[in-house]
């Protein structure tokens, strides 16, 4: 694994925009708030052209956006490079990067999740680089920052740290300068497989399925690769869905299975979805049985993965240990 220079205050902090910009004014207000106090705590902070425009659920064509991205990785001053958000599009920038050049440079720290898993699980299973799934940075406005944000500038910093799972979780987000997570509802970690205890610990990999899915059997997938390379840690698959059915959940869940996705493979944890409609009153834990039952390894699902904030920061490509007990969990992250 190819771990980045570890971020220090006084460090750029890039910010770009490889699938959809921000454009609405209460965005943009909370994209200015969370740069102004990235800059008090003592980063500097640059961002690309493109990261205010949004055309047709893009910032920019797929070119335009590549050649930002690309613009941020050859500037030796950042460190870490902040995503603006998600959005629908980002597989379009893929083709239009160089894998090869990107090999040649020096590694990144990159934050973010939702869609941008379609370019932070090629960064790492194509070349080693390993990347954090954490809010992108408009939350960064958040004052005080939630421990999940710290976290994972602590994590770009170099730190391994040990995650608590979390008391309480939102029902979903609020764009507002007085941003909050609203904590509505008690957060419950489930041991699907009937463990009263779960212990499991190996290599990361995963993200929003959504985008996992898109890039299942294209020329960006290298999973068996990263697979065999990583035999000896075993895989631990992190994976949160934003709008799905329980039929499409198993179907994707069954083609990742029967292709290879799921060998050497040392648990699964799921984050909570964001939008999951039950169909034929199929449950998400029913549907991940069905298909992965048969697996005999250890299922978590409803962790503080993903689009139900606060979320954990997960690194993707680093040695993960996760244990899972009456509901409550901890994440502890080995940068090696």
């Amino acid at each position: 694994m190819r771990y980045p220079e570890n971020l220090k205050i006084g460090d750029t902090i890039g910010i770009c925009a490889p699938s959809d910009g921000i454009v609405e004014p209460e965005k943009i207000e909370k994209l200015n708030k969370a740069i102004e106090q990235l800059e008090n705590m003592g980063y500097k902070v640059i961002e690309t052209e493109s990261v205010r425009k949004s055309i047709i659920g893009r910032s920019a064509s797929a070119t335009k956006r590549a050649e930002e991205f690309m613009s941020l990785m050859k500037n030796d001053d950042v460190k870490l490079i902040l995503y603006a958000g998600g959005g629908d599009f980002l597989m379009e920038m893929l083709e239009k990067l160089d894998f090869e050049e990107i090999s040649k440079m020096k590694p990144k720290w990159t934050q973010g999740f939702s869609d941008i898993t379609t370019i932070s699980f090629p960064l790492n299973v194509i070349l080693g680089i390993p990347s954090i799934y954490c809010d992108a940075v408009k939350d960064y406005a958040m004052k005080p920052l939630y421990r999940n944000l710290t976290d994972a500038l602590k994590i770009a910093s170099g730190e391994e740290i040990i995650q608590e799972s979390f008391e309480k979780h939102s029902i979903g987000k609020e764009d507002s300068l007085d941003y909050t997570y609203n904590l509505e509802l008690e957060t419950k970690w489930e041991n699907i497989t009937g463990q009263k205890e779960i212990v499991m610990q190996g290599r990361a990999l995963g993200g929003c399925l959504d985008c996992v899915d898109t890039l299942i059997g294209t020329k960006f997938d290298k999973v068996k690769e990263y697979i065999k390379k990583y035999k000896n840690d075993g895989i631990i698959w992190f994976l949160e869905c934003f709008e799905m059915n329980t039929p499409q959940l198993e179907r994707i869940l069954w083609k990742m299975k029967n292709a290879g996705y799921f060998e050497n493979c040392k648990g699964i944890i799921f984050g909570r979805s964001f939008i999951m409609r039950e169909d034929y009153e199929l449950t998400f834990n029913q549907a991940c049985i069905e298909v992965l039952g048969g697996l005999n390894i250890p299922i978590i699902t409803n962790a503080d993965i993903g689009h139900i904030p606060p979320q954990l920061a997960m690194v993707n490509g680093a040695i993960l240990k996760i244990t899972s007990q009456n509901g409550k969990g901890t994440v502890e992250t080995f940068l090696k």
